[in-house]
């Protein structure tokens, strides 16, 4: 229920109890950083707000009333209660600055994160981060729940209740083994080729799978040759010559210096946006607001 309005101000009352302590209005208000004018203005208006004469006033300084004194002790309770919820708001602000949690896909998290958490920890040398690598399906279930305050994702398409912005751009790149009949293509795969070629392939609900049966358009893709759960178990199954697969550009970027992958031309048009999320009803704070900005930065 609303506070009557005169609880709803509690800075008089204390003022009141600090008149009552030190036994002056210019020691209190000495205490309180403010000039014993606006001390004297202060205790008035609160005077005029209850109806009731607090202060005795007299040329050799100013001690309470009767009825000051008992409001006074009425009044103890509750700016003691006032101080304890301000000391327990602000444990809870430091507890919360000090710990972050936040989850991220496999791309995000493996190539992406790494740098924007040393920068974090720049800013934040105490703070203790807790990093949940999982497939953009799940990151996005996980903000939803509030098992973590941010999130990060590949995937186009994301459920409701959840706020996104964009924090970068990457690209897709269809890989080979060298000794793969493609490695040494030099006309771009179409999009019917790859649709009708079994991939090696991420599961469902990742990002970099549903990115590319986005960009297929209507065309479906094949049943995957074969189904991993991690970006590294992809490339050394397609490096022992598995077959084909469609990952970061972040991804394989030392395997095609190495020339362990052959990248293949294609023409279909593989950039995705990768996304910061939150839930909608929150706002971002502290340590994952200041992430979310390094990472528009970066």
């Amino acid at each position: 229920m609303p506070l009557p309005p005169l609880a709803a101000d509690l800075t008089g009352f204390d003022l009141l109890l600090s008149v009552a302590r030190l036994g002056s209005v210019g020691r209190a208000a000495a205490e309180h950083r403010i000039s014993q004018p606006a001390a004297s203005a202060r205790l008035r208006e609160l005077e005029r707000r209850v109806g009731l004469t607090l202060l005795h006033r007299t040329p050799r300084g100013s001690t309470l009333t009767e009825t000051g004194a008992l409001v006074a002790d009425w009044a103890r309770a509750a700016v003691d209660a006032a101080d304890a919820l301000a000391a327990g708001l602000a444990a809870l602000r430091a507890t919360h600055e000090s710990r972050l949690t936040v989850a991220a896909s496999q791309t995000v998290a493996e190539y992406l994160l790494p740098a924007w958490l040393v920068a974090l920890r720049a800013a934040h040398p105490g703070l203790a981060v807790t990093l949940q690598a999982a497939n953009s399906a799940d990151v996005a279930a996980a903000v939803l729940a509030g098992q973590v305050e941010l999130g990060f994702v590949e995937g186009p398409d994301l459920p409701g209740g959840l706020h996104d912005e964009v924090v970068a751009t990457d690209r897709l790149a269809v890989v080979v083994a060298p000794g793969h009949p493609w490695a040494k293509r030099r006309r771009s795969v179409t999009a019917a080729e790859l649709a009708a070629t079994p991939l090696v392939s991420r599961e469902a609900g990742s990002g970099t799978r549903r990115a590319f049966d986005q960009a297929l358009g209507d065309l479906t893709a094949a049943a995957p040759l074969l189904e991993l759960s991690s970006t590294t178990a992809i490339k050394h199954a397609v490096a022992a010559g598995s077959g084909v697969a469609v990952l970061s550009s972040l991804a394989v970027t030392a395997e095609l210096a190495a020339g362990t992958l052959v990248a293949v031309p294609t023409a279909v048009p593989l950039q995705r946006r990768l996304r910061a999320v939150w839930r909608a009803a929150d706002q971002l704070i502290g340590p994952a607001r200041d992430l979310y900005a390094i990472a528009r930065r970066a």
